[in-house]
This record gives C-alpha cells, sequence and structure tokens, in this order.
C-alpha cells in the first residue's frame, strides 16, 4: 500500500461505478437482440473476447492467456449468472428481475460473516440496509408479484447466488493476476459453457437481423468489456465487500437509461432510492487502512497500471521507498 490510498480508493470506487453503470445497460441490449436468452448471453462473451484479448496481450503479454483456478470458476460461476440473468430478463418485469439480481451483496457479505468467519462493521451493515432499500424504492410501483412471473422471479434470484460466487471468485483471481488476464481468462471459460449450452438449448445461434447484430455487438462492448472490465480493474483497488455494494447502482443505470430510452418517467419514490442507494455506499465507504479488518473480504492484488494512474502523483520523487521491491505487499486470504 502506499503512504496516501486515497487517491487510488478513489480511483477504485470511480472504475466500479462506471463497471456497475455500464453492466446495467444489459437490460437494454438484451431486449433489442433478436435472439433466445442462452444465444445473446454466448454472444455476449463470444464478441468480447478479441477486445479482452488485445488488451490481454498489450498489457500482459503471452503469460495473460495461460488459464488459472480461479478465474476458471469465475467464469463457471458467470455462465451460471449470464444463463439466469437472460432468463429473469425475458421471462419477469424488467423491475423484478434487477432488484433480484441485484442482491448479491447480501449473499456476499452473508458468506463473508457465516463461511469466512469475518466481521462486518456497524457502517457496512447500515449502507447495506440502505442500499436494499434504495433499490426497492427505485423499482417502486413497477415491482409486483404475479404467480405467471414466479419462474422469471426465481432466475433473477438465481442470478444473484451466481454473481456473488463470480464475484469472490473473481476477487481471488486478482490477488495473482491483473485485471486484463483475470478477465480474459474467465470471459473465455464463460464462452465455451454458453457456446454448448445454446448450442442445445436454442434453435438458432444467428440473430435475423441488422439491429439484432447491433444490439449484441453493443451488449459485449459495453456490459462485458466495459461492465466487467472495469469491475476487474476496480477490485485491486477497493475492499470487496464494498466493492460488492457498488453495484447496487446498477439498478440506477436500468432505471435512468429506462427514462432516456423506454420513456418510463422517474417519480418521486425513485429518486428517493437512488438517493438512498447513493446514501448507502457514502455510510459504508471504506475510511482508510485502519478499519481495513473491518471489511467483509480482503484488498485484491492491485493492478500496475491502474495503481500507477491513481498515485503517480502522490510518490514524492526519488523516494528509496518507492522501489517496487522495497514496497510492503497487500494481505490476502
Amino acid at each position: 500500500m502506499t503512504d496516501k490510498p486515497f487517491p487510488r480508493l478513489a480511483f477504485g470506487i470511480a472504475t466500479l461505478t462506471l463497471g456497475a453503470l455500464a453492466m446495467g445497460a444489459s437490460v437494454l441490449f438484451v431486449r433489442q437482440a433478436d435472439v433466445g436468452p442462452f444465444a445473446s448471453a454466448f454472444w455476449r462473451v463470444g464478441l468480447a473476447l478479441p477486445v479482452l484479448a488485445a488488451w490481454a496481450a498489450l498489457t500482459e503479454g503471452r503469460r495473460a492467456f495461460r488459464p488459472d483456478r480461479a478465474s476458471l470458476l469465475a467464469g463457471g460461476f458467470f455462465a451460471g449468472d449470464l444463463m439466469f440473468w437472460h432468463l429473469a430478463i425475458l421471462g419477469t418485469t424488467v423491475a423484478n428481475a434487477t432488484v433480484l439480481a441485484t442482491t448479491s451483496p447480501v449473499w456476499i457479505t452473508a458468506f463473508a460473516v457465516l463461511v469466512l468467519r469475518q466481521t462486518v462493521s456497524r457502517a457496512g451493515w447500515t449502507g447495506l440496509g440502505l442500499c436494499v432499500l434504495g433499490a426497492l424504492a427505485l423499482v417502486g410501483r413497477s415491482w409486483r408479484f404475479d404467480p405467471a412471473h414466479l419462474p422469471g422471479d426465481a432466475a433473477g434470484l438465481v442470478t444473484a447466488l451466481f454473481f456473488a460466487g463470480y464475484f469472490l471468485a473473481l476477487s481471488r483471481a486478482r490477488q495473482t493476476r491483473g485485471a486484463a488476464a483475470a478477465t480474459l481468462v474467465s470471459t473465455a471459460a464463460t464462452a465455451t459453457i454458453l457456446f454448448w449450452v445454446a448450442l442445445f438449448a436454442e434453435p438458432t445461434l444467428w440473430p435475423a437481423s441488422t439491429g439484432g447484430v447491433a444490439a449484441l455487438v453493443a451488449l459485449a462492448l459495453v456490459a462485458q468489456v466495459g461492465g466487467q472490465g472495469l469491475m476487474a480493474v476496480g477490485l485491486a483497488l477497493v475492499p470487496p465487500a464494498f466493492g460488492a455494494l457498488v453495484f447496487f447502482l446498477e439498478v440506477v443505470s436500468a432505471a435512468v437509461l429506462g427514462a432516456v430510452l423506454l420513456h418510463e418517467p422517474i417519480g418521486a419514490l425513485q429518486a428517493v432510492g437512488g438517493l438512498l442507494i447513493l446514501g448507502g455506499l457514502v455510510v459504508a465507504r471504506p475510511r482508510g487502512p485502519t478499519r481495513g479488518a473491518t471489511q467483509a473480504l480482503p484488498r485484491s492484488r492491485p493492478d500496475p497500471a491502474a495503481e500507477g494512474a491513481a498515485t503517480a502523483q502522490d510518490r514524492p520523487p526519488d523516494h528509496p521507498q518507492d522501489h517496487p521491491q522495497d514496497r510492503p505487499r497487500e494481505g490476502g486470504h
């Protein structure tokens, strides 16, 4: 860790925020893609692979293409996440699918407390509660119980469980690998699984219109390359327990994009929900290394490019401890 961690922390929060907003746009693109849910899930990751491979090759060279257990496990979890997420989008309302899928921070915190025996601070619990209330308020009266939507609602809840597993596995992978390598290997594993699922479960893999092709390309570039890539970068700079809360902003992103592109107005209740989520993030924000022990999960290994971008202005020139071999390493599991 550097002597001044806060610029790096702010950079990490910013990248996670942008990643969450980009991932929230996936709802719109899936609805516009004229292929089935498994096919659209496959194309999301398949079309992203060339861009991710170029990023990995430029930043980390050949070693970025070597698989590792944690990244492969993350890819398996993310395959389950995408399958059930796309089923939820098509099987229930957008509001129901979004709010159920974004309960993943609840499961991440529960895993940390019950399995890892970690301690979460009072501020962390308060922030989590505010974010949950905000997500519920943001969907407002759009949330409704309908027996016909039960399969889609269940798929949304399973999505959250798979995303929690993906988040935890990617956090572990980032302790030993850079963002580009972890994202590439996990995405390749996801694409391999989803190809076979789509091949056997879908009547066709190919979109029938140019609009469908455009939606799938946007889904790959915005939600996968942008959203997942930024998430992988941010996980090295922000404690994962807090980083998970940032992804409640997916609900905010979906609501804003719905208002702008689908002409779904945002009312007073939805505005209050967005403010509650922002308030929860402010309450639960990391407050420096002295409180790091109260976070539910340890930090990931820093990404060299991200750390340099966030902290270069804070390092005094010719400082004898600025050499990499002299800096203390960050802790892990």
